[in-house]
């Protein structure tokens, strides 16, 4: 194997420059933004579980569907109308992880390729980003499912 070359002097010097000049890392501050964007989020989508439950008559476990529904329908408006985007440079995963990063991939997907037509650009793109998520979420599901039934007997 190939032992990588070592930088020369201005290589080396250019690297030291570009360490002084990049911003200190705000791993605690990111955090903590995350954490409560991502509670806000959680306090809405309760709030609709709430809303629903109320109006459908409905217990909280069945509630949750429609709310989960809603929440993605709010993620996919907001990146259709660039929004998310701006509310995700400060919330950070807290925003991206849930559902509404779900929605977001999808949509941001399509308007990506809405140029190429519905069918080689929206409907074969739109789940570029959100294929994998759905593959291993449903891999995952069936493995817990699968303990799950195991370990019941």
């Amino acid at each position: 194997m190939s032992q990588k070359p070592l930088p020369t002097p201005e290589q080396a010097r250019y690297q030291q420059l570009i360490k002084e000049m990049e911003p200190p890392a705000r791993y605690t501050a990111n955090a903590l933004w995350a954490f409560f964007s991502g509670g806000l989020v959680c306090v809405i989508g309760q709030f609709f579980i709430d809303l629903y439950a109320a109006i459908l008559h409905l217990p909280p476990v069945e509630a949750s569907n429609p709310a989960v529904a809603t929440m993605i329908m709010l993620g996919a408006i907001l990146t259709a109308f660039g929004v998310f985007d701006r509310l995700a440079r400060y919330a950070g995963a807290g925003l991206a992880v849930p559902v509404t990063g779900f929605a977001n991939s999808m949509v941001s997907a399509a308007l990506e390729y809405k140029q190429e037509g519905f069918i080689q650009g929206i409907g074969s793109k739109i789940f570029i980003l959100s294929g994998s998520v759905i593959t291993y979420g449903v891999v995952t599901a069936f493995f817990v499912g699968l303990i799950h039934a195991l370990l019941k007997r």
